[in-house]
């Protein structure tokens, strides 16, 4: 049955710390694997944050503070993955190359 519990600020926070950390691991392994042409527009332009995620109070310094790279929210986090996705599918011929293993 539903219930309704009031959690503190503190509560979320550190029920926080762990996927917090994972999500800076992949982005540090991320930033490992790429390629040195794309390195460079990544630290011009920086790290965009987007979904739900994004809205995290200060998940955009953690880890810009990590990463020593700039990190700025999305204009619209919580629907710009799928209207991303969405003009991938209407472009496949232009972006199938990225989503499908070439044999």
């Amino acid at each position: 049955m539903p219930k309704e519990m009031l959690l503190s600020e503190y509560q979320v926070a550190e029920s926080l710390i762990e996927p917090v950390h994972q999500i800076i691991s992949a982005i540090k392994t991320a930033l490992e694997s790429t390629p040195p042409e794309l390195s460079s527009d990544i630290v011009d332009r920086g790290i965009v944050l987007s979904g739900g995620g994004g809205l995290l109070r200060n998940l955009g310094k953690v880890i810009s503070e990590t990463t020593k790279l700039p990190v700025r929210v999305a204009d619209d986090p919580l629907c710009c993955v799928a209207l991303g996705s969405g003009k991938v599918l209407e472009n496949m011929d232009y972006f199938g190359h990225v989503l499908f293993k070439q044999d």
